[in-house]
């Protein structure tokens, strides 16, 4: 079925460019806005656009009944749920489905099997996928945790099985703190997720994040599209991603590769995922999760490909194979993404809200920007805080480090605080450009500059008192004596 009209579930710069991308297919799109979104770009650019409730997205953009109501409304023949609000809600795939329209991304199935670490270690279960030692069931008895933890060695992780974003997660260093510590990551977990399993693993230090493409039609072909190193993060939350890995040698990479086509096929995936690894100090790399939607830092995987991904999602929702084998597939040069967030580095990445006094985009050869802003939007609390993502590509990852620090210098942006200088700090660092980080890099490298930076700010300070009160000394010495 020839998809003829999608509406985009979603805002910012992700409903912009999954709209970009259907407007040069010829499909048109309907967008859907909160009331405090009503002159945002995507909302201009679609063809209809619909307020469905005010700011909250609880009242807008979760809001599942009202999207599909509005969907059927103006004869869209499918929705793209692009990524966070409903893109990994299982329930609502499947109504999208009983509704007879098309939901461009998985099946139900794979994601509620994937959308849960126990479920989906279970469903790789007897393939040839490596894993994390650890429990493949839910644990609730701080006993039987320690029991375990003392089998598999400390320190351990004890993590939310319905988890994300490093809610619901806690490093154990020691039998003594194994109670303590599992209690609190059930009581996050209920919080964050209204479900409070969790389950252990052996915790892997110092590691690499690697994530790994994977595209899959509804003919049975699977391929990957290689790796993303997605390491420099702060608060378990990606900050900057590259492509391909420069740590990742060809032979490994074929291994990763294959271990995530394995994944997709465990789940019978369909469309474009994620299929996410820890990579240790020795080169042992495990399973963590799938993510079974289009990721944020998509656009590196496409500019080292030379394919557009909601593309190849939205011919894959039309039942059409994929127009190319894994043979065909070869990465060309080096992309690096930095996340332009609303957020000031130094304040312990605290959101910044505000007017957007001044926006200009950097551009050139080989600069990609990926927004939904213009001068003189606002930005809401109400959402993530992501305002655009910068992308480059050059032929090695050495140039493509010079581009970055030039185009973040070329990105003019007043009146929020944004991670920019962030970025900037990043490409520069002996860790970064030699290839010698992991997950801890902000930990160790930024917080130090951070630290750096506020006592120059109170030194600044203490010298800036110091001389007022020197001038105030010296102004009393001079005043005349009342005769």
């Amino acid at each position: 079925m020839k998809i003829k009209k999608i509406l985009v579930a979603n805002r910012g710069e992700i409903a912009l460019r999954i709209m970009r991308t259907a407007k040069k297919m010829g499909i048109q799109t309907v967008a859907v806005y909160s009331e405090v979104d009503k002159d945002a770009p995507h909302v201009s650019f679609a063809d209809h656009a619909v307020c469905i409730g005010a700011a909250p997205s609880s009242e807008s953009y979760l809001k599942a009944d009202t999207i599909i109501e509005v969907a059927k409304k103006h004869g869209a023949d499918a929705i793209h749920p692009g990524y966070g609000f409903l893109s990994e809600n299982a329930s609502f795939a499947q109504l999208v489905e009983d509704n007879g329209l098309i939901f461009i991304g998985p099946k139900a199935h794979a994601i509620e099997v994937m959308g849960n670490k126990l479920a989906s270690k279970e469903s790789l279960e007897g393939r040839d996928i490596p894993m994390v030692p650890g429990t493949k069931e839910a644990i609730e008895d701080p006993k039987e945790a320690i029991k375990i933890a003392n089998e598999i060695g400390y320190p351990i992780l004890i993590k939310a099985a319905a988890g994300g974003g490093g809610k619901g997660m806690r490093v154990v260093e020691k039998e003594a703190d194994v109670e303590e510590q599992m209690n609190r990551a059930i009581s996050e977990a209920i919080s964050a997720f209204g479900d409070g399993s969790v389950f252990i693993e052996k915790f892997v230090g110092n590691p690499r994040h690697i994530e790994v493409q994977v595209l899959a039609d509804t003919h049975g072909n699977v391929v990957h599209l290689f790796e993303r190193e997605c390491s420099v993060q702060r608060r378990h939350q990606k900050v900057l991603e590259e492509a391909p890995s420069a740590v990742v040698s060809d032979e490994l990479r074929t291994r990763m590769g294959n271990a995530a086509v394995e994944v997709a096929r465990a789940c019978d995936y369909i469309g474009a995922g994620t299929v996410e690894f820890l990579l240790d100090s020795d080169g042992k790399f495990y399973f963590l999760e799938m993510n079974t939607r289009l990721q944020v830092e998509h656009p590196v995987t496409e500019l080292i490909t030379g394919l557009d991904l909601v593309e190849e999602q939205i011919r894959v929702a039309q039942g059409e194979k994929l127009r190319f084998t894994q043979e065909d597939l070869q990465i060309n040069g080096h992309a690096i993404e930095l996340r332009v967030y609303a957020e000031d580095p130094y304040d312990n990445f605290s959101p910044s809200i505000g007017t957007l006094t001044r926006y200009e985009i950097p551009v050139g050869e080989g600069i990609r920007v990926d927004d939904g802003i213009v001068e003189g939007s606002e930005i809401p609390i109400y959402y993530d805080p992501m305002l655009a993502k910068l992308i480059v590509h050059a032929p090695t990852r050495e140039e493509a480090l010079t581009k970055m620090i030039s185009a973040i210098a070329d990105y003019k942006i007043e009146g929020v605080q944004t991670t920019l200088a962030f970025g900037d700090f990043v490409c520069r660092h002996e860790a970064f450009t030699s290839g010698n980080f992991t997950t801890h890099f902000v930990d160790k490298h930024f917080d130090e500059k951070v630290r750096e930076k506020v006592q120059e700010e109170e030194a600044e300070i203490a010298a800036k008192i110091a001389l007022g009160l020197h001038l105030e000394a010296t102004t009393k010495l001079r005043l005349p004596k009342n005769e």
